[in-house]
């Protein structure tokens, strides 16, 4: 969707912002640019849409020359989220989501109608559409920059820094809302962002830039598990098999099937049956098969409590710890030490999979890492961290 080919940005005082560049973004994925600052990562954004032109080589947006465009057409294609959003603080809420439709000539009832589809669209309510910017909170003033740049429903989506001016509890919540969005309007997005963390959360393909060049070009996985250069091993961190965690996936074959009863199970059978495994819980399900919580073997032998009649649902505990599959690593071990937990148990929409303790963590991870060739030497110090935390 997007190609760099022998793309230089040279300015009049000698400084060399981007050298020779040759990149392709494939349509419907999130490319993070990430780097240090003035390596040349947002002057590569800018010259997409030509809010600065190269000095050399050609871009192309959709295998069309963009010198060859008119600079204003250009840009009312191409969606455009910057730092702080950047709305019209004198329009209401809506008036700015509605702003290039109504510079395409949608028309005012068009124009505003598909504001209020996408004001739903990146979570507010109807209401906040009739406010002004100041009146909105920062995270909510970020989804209208989000809103107005898909207005126009462009095929490339440009993004600066677009959660960098908000805390990091709000920037979590705003990049779980944009991958979700991205989910359903799947456009080309080139992002920008200092934030390695960020990059690896958000990004299909990450480019480490050094000074004006990219060091690595490929998957948040690949670049965490085998840096091609030791600039890159610098940059994404010595705990990069940590951060490694946040992009590998929860899979059923990642997951220990350990003893199951239910609800109405009376106590017998459930001690019977951990008693014939060998095993200290079970995890308990309704007569659904939906995920209800666990038993303890000390709650199940307890003496006496067969003769009173005792079944599994007066004895059993509630599951807080649960992610559904495909959750990542990061997600998975966060939750065990949120809840202090042993394992996790793991679902698909209600049936329950099977749990993921710690031990299978790290076997995940390590296969993660097996996966790329080279990657285990590097990342073998990381692993050992995950084991013994």
């Amino acid at each position: 969707m997007i190609s760099f080919k022998h793309v230089s940005k040279h300015y009049p005082n000698g400084t060399t912002a981007v050298d020779n560049l040759d990149l392709e973004l494939p349509e419907g994925d999130i490319t993070v640019l990430v780097g240090s600052s003035g390596c040349g990562k947002t002057t590569t954004l800018r010259m997409v849409n030509r809010m600065v032109d190269p000095s050399s080589g050609t871009i192309s947006v959709g295998g069309r020359d963009i010198r060859k465009a008119d600079a204003a057409e250009l840009r009312r294609g191409i969606g455009y989220v910057i730092q702080q959003a950047g709305l019209f603080p004198h329009r209401t809420v809506l008036d700015n989501i509605a702003t290039v439709p109504l510079l395409l000539g949608w028309g005012r009832r068009k124009a505003r109608a598909r504001a209020a589809e996408l004001l739903e669209l990146v979570g507010l309510t109807a209401d906040a559409g009739k406010r002004y910017p100041h009146q909105l909170s920062g995270g909510q003033q970020q989804r209208v920059g989000v809103a107005r740049a898909l207005a126009a429903d462009p095929p490339v989506l440009l993004m600066d820094e677009p959660f960098g001016a908000v805390d990091p509890v709000v920037r979590e919540r705003l990049q779980t809302e944009f991958l979700r969005l991205q989910s359903q309007v799947r456009k080309t997005v080139l992002l920008v962002t200092h934030d390695i963390e960020e990059a690896v959360r958000l990004g299909d393909r990450i480019a480490v830039y050094g000074a004006g060049r990219i060091e690595q070009f490929d998957t948040p996985a690949s670049v965490l598990g085998a840096p091609a250069t030791p600039y890159v091993a610098d940059f994404v961190g010595a705990d990069r098999g940590l951060k490694r965690l946040s992009v590998t996936p929860i899979e059923p074959g990642d997951l220990e099937q350990p003893p199951v009863v239910h609800l109405d199970d009376p106590l017998a059978k459930a001690a019977a049956r951990l008693s014939a495994d060998g095993a200290r819980w079970a995890v308990v399900l309704d007569d659904a098969d939906r995920l209800h919580g666990w038993i303890p073997a000390d709650a199940a032998e307890e003496p006496g409590k067969e003769a009173a009649g005792g079944t599994v649902r007066d004895h059993a505990r509630r599951m807080e710890a649960w992610l559904p599959v495909g959750s990542s690593l990061k997600q998975a071990f966060s939750t065990m030490l949120q809840h202090d937990a042993g394992w996790i148990a793991v679902l698909d929409d209600d049936r329950f999979l099977g749990v993921l303790t710690p031990a299978r963590l790290h076997e995940a991870l390590r296969r993660s890492i097996d996966a790329d060739a080279g990657g285990i030497a590097r990342a073998e110090v990381e692993l050992q961290t995950v084991a013994d935390v």
